[in-house]
């Protein structure tokens, strides 16, 4: 984002306490400490996701309110480190070279459940959307309808999301 498009306030880096879709909100911590500093939902779909997964390392601009700190611009999310969220490496599958990201909507996800099914665009056939995979892409949750990026690759129960990133996200080379 260009410099002339940010807001006013400062630029903080920290981590993601934990952020609740229902709620609407959740929380950061700077790196540097501090009070937590509110992420509003609204901060977040401005960035183009509707969710963001715990431990997600995220750089952001932060108003002071009468409130306390605000979130009031997203400039970066990365994924969290894998040994925060308890993933193993060696049981990752493997995502084909050239794998393109197709555009794909959400049918539904059910966090609880850890699962859901999305359409890819011009497709009829469901890709199966397992929570891990957000995870690991720094996502939480996913809402019915929602626009999303993906790779699908053919599991051994049929189609599945093997990488899933906001709607507009491009991969650069």
């Amino acid at each position: 984002m260009a410099d002339e498009e940010r807001l006013e306030g400062a630029l903080v880096a920290g981590t993601v306490k934990w952020f609740d879709i229902s709620k609407g909100f959740g929380f950061i911590v700077a790196d540097e400490g501090g009070p937590d500093i509110l992420l509003h939902a609204n901060v977040l779909r401005n960035f183009g996701q509707g969710s963001v997964a715990d431990h997600a390392k995220i750089e952001v601009i932060v108003q002071q309110t009468d409130r306390g700190a605000q979130a009031q611009q997203i400039l970066s999310i990365e994924p969290p480190d894998p040994e925060m969220v308890g993933e193993e490496d060696e049981d990752w599958m493997e995502v084909p070279d050239g794998t393109p990201f197709v555009a794909a909507r959400i049918k539904w996800f059910d966090k609880a459940k850890g699962f859901g099914f999305a359409n890819v665009f011009g497709h009829s056939a469901d890709v199966f959307v397992h929570v891990e995979v957000l995870r690991r892409y720094g996502l939480s949750d996913l809402q019915p309808g929602e626009a999303v990026s993906m790779r699908v690759i053919d599991g051994p129960r049929g189609r599945m999301a093997a990488e899933v990133r906001s709607w507009d996200f491009v991969q650069e080379d």
